[in-house]
């Protein structure tokens, strides 16, 4: 018997397949703009996409699709959204869905299923998606009724900004998407934020007022243009040398006075003294994971052995490694908020402390060291953080090549580094298209190593087919870098696995319909930059770095190894 108690709201809504209602609850959360790899799993999704207003991107492989989402996240503070087919297409999507849990990164992945009717058989390229993504994801679920769509997805979105944000990943068995019902759509939105107890803020209040050597350090996402501004101020009220974690340098302008620099890989000396030796440490928003930890090793474990006040929007990070004096569950923005309304404690020792910080990272980031062959790299990087407007967005993966950029760039604005701090190679172009399609005005620059690049390479041709003008620069040196730098350190002469023989990557550019060049010497990069910019064309400068040009080789492990690719 059927029933009629339901309610006239609901019975009088037109009936929609669940791939309708899907791309309806997208375009409800603000969704303007999705990547993907099309796949046979999910046709009536792509369907209703043919309709809405949602700019597709069609990605050349699942990888760098969800690279793009993750960074789309890392731009605009909402889960940036990616779909994928079953089997093989969600596994090359793990890429993705790894960084964003790493980085805390809000992100949805909707991956196509097999039809119900044929689930447990190992059909056509089946997966136990809730195997294969648990430990890397926030939630993965399976949504098994069209008439469930609606809830499930706000869900989605909600569990991938709320707490630590992350990634969500969400099976869409192929006969649930051509399933039709009758549904109400779910409301926008917004992800609930922790603030501070009172308690909390007069306790750190008092810590602040005693500490004669504080320093601040923040990190981690779910912080706002405001929230980056608001700890500006803060930081000249209580005179805080300021640190960003690894790859996190665009939460606090370079130029600011109390910028002390980035604890990222082979940090300043200087700047791994000051906290050693300083008597109250502000973790914001961070995790102090293994690289800005140097290895676990920044901190004493379980208990640092400063005062250390720790702050994070997730409970569950509070506590987990480091065991905090003070533990407060905030979001950045919120937690700013609270912090400004303190009275100041700065006093004139802290501020010539902060002055020495900023001066010592002033040092340590401004003159380039020379290195052997003719293209001095760490010159081109000095050039380039001058020419570069303020708002550029800068991407990068991962690999010897990522050094430079990371010392001798300076950033100043919010949300324009795009890098993973889980190290992943292969993100810097898939980024770069995505940022230079939300953002066209922008310069948008990726660098790649030769190794990085040609990981996710193809997605230069996803750039030519949307007129996505970015540059990317590929700095050659024949070798994974990294790797055999480590190489040189633990087994000395010993070359295997490490050596590369690449294309003309000028050549590749052209190929494609971009614009491409080989730069060689140094004094050459600068006019072939500006004839890229002046293409406005996708564009590929293919730097030749020589192989000995091993990226601060002392500052990385200890060891000179500027002969080891001799």
């Amino acid at each position: 018997m059927t029933s009629t108690t339901k309610t006239n709201e609901t019975t009088a809504l037109a009936p929609r397949t669940g791939g309708q209602v899907l791309i309806d609850q997208l375009v409800r959360q603000g969704v303007d703009r999705v990547s993907c790899v099309p796949g046979e799993s999910y046709l009536a999704a792509l369907d209703a996409l043919h309709d809405s207003p949602i700019d597709v991107v069609i990605c050349r492989a699942e990888g760098g699709a969800a690279m793009m989402a993750e960074a789309y996240g890392k731009l605009t503070g909402r889960p940036g959204v990616c779909f994928v087919t079953r089997g093989p297409g969600a596994t090359n999507a793990s890429h993705g869905v790894h960084i964003a849990m790493q980085d805390s990164t809000p992100m949805l992945l909707f991956i196509g299923q097999v039809d119900r009717s044929m689930k447990e058989r190992e059909a056509f390229q089946e997966v136990d998606y809730k195997a294969f993504f648990g430990s890397m994801a926030k939630w993965v679920v399976e949504i098994d009724r069209a008439d469930r769509v609606p809830e499930l997805i706000a869900r989605a979105f909600r569990v991938a900004m709320q707490g630590r944000p992350g990634p969500v990943v969400i099976s869409l068995p192929e006969d649930m998407l051509v399933e039709t019902c009758s549904v109400l759509d779910a409301p926008y939105v917004e992800p609930v934020r922790a603030a501070p107890e009172p308690a909390a803020m007069t306790e750190l209040g008092k810590l602040l007022g005693q500490a004669k050597r504080p320093i601040a350090i923040l990190g981690g996402s779910a912080w706002t243009p405001e929230g980056v501004e608001a700890f500006q101020r803060i930081a000249e009220q209580h005179n805080l040398p300021v640190a960003t974690s690894f790859r996190r340098a665009a939460l606090f302008p370079a130029k600011h006075p109390n910028y002390a620099g980035e604890l990222g890989i082979g940090p300043d000396p200087r700047l791994k003294k000051r906290i050693d030796e300083s008597d109250l440490i502000l973790l914001i928003g961070g995790r102090l994971s293994e690289m800005p930890s140097q290895s676990y090793g920044l901190l004493t474990i379980p208990q640092p052995q400063q005062p250390f006040v720790h702050v994070h929007p997730g409970a569950e990070e509070l506590g987990r490694v480091y065991q905090p004096t003070l533990g407060i569950q905030a979001s950045p923005v919120a937690f700013c908020a609270a912090l400004e309304a303190l009275p100041a404690t700065g006093t004139a020792d802290r501020a010539a402390q902060a002055k020495q910080a900023h001066t010592d990272y002033i040092d340590w980031t401004e003159t380039p060291r020379d290195l052997p062959g003719d293209f001095q790299y760490g010159k081109v990087m000095a050039w380039l953080r001058d020419r570069a407007p303020e708002d550029t967005i800068v991407c990068n993966g991962a690999g010897n090549y990522a050094g430079w950029l990371h010392r001798h760039y300076r950033f100043n604005a919010f949300a324009t580094q795009l890098a993973p701090t889980s190290g992943s190679m292969g993100y810097g172009v898939p980024a770069a298209v995505l940022a230079k399609r939300q953002y066209p005005e922008r310069m948008v620059i990726a660098f790649a190593g030769d190794g990085c690049f040609l990981m996710n390479g193809q997605e230069f041709a996803t750039a030519v087919q949307y007129g996505a003008a970015l540059i990317v620069i590929v700095v050659d040196n024949s070798q994974y870098g990294t790797i055999r730098m480590h190489q040189e350190r633990d087994y000395p002469g010993r070359v295997v696995g490490t050596q590369l023989h690449n294309p003309d990557f000028a050549a590749y550019a052209q190929a494609f319909g971009g614009h491409g060049e080989r730069v060689e010497k140094t004094a050459d990069f600068a006019p072939a930059f500006e004839r890229a910019v002046a293409s406005g064309k996708p564009a590929i400068l293919h730097c030749i770095l020589d192989p000995r040009a091993q990226s601060h080789a002392r500052d990385f492990t200890g060891v000179d190894n500027s002969k080891a690719a001799q």
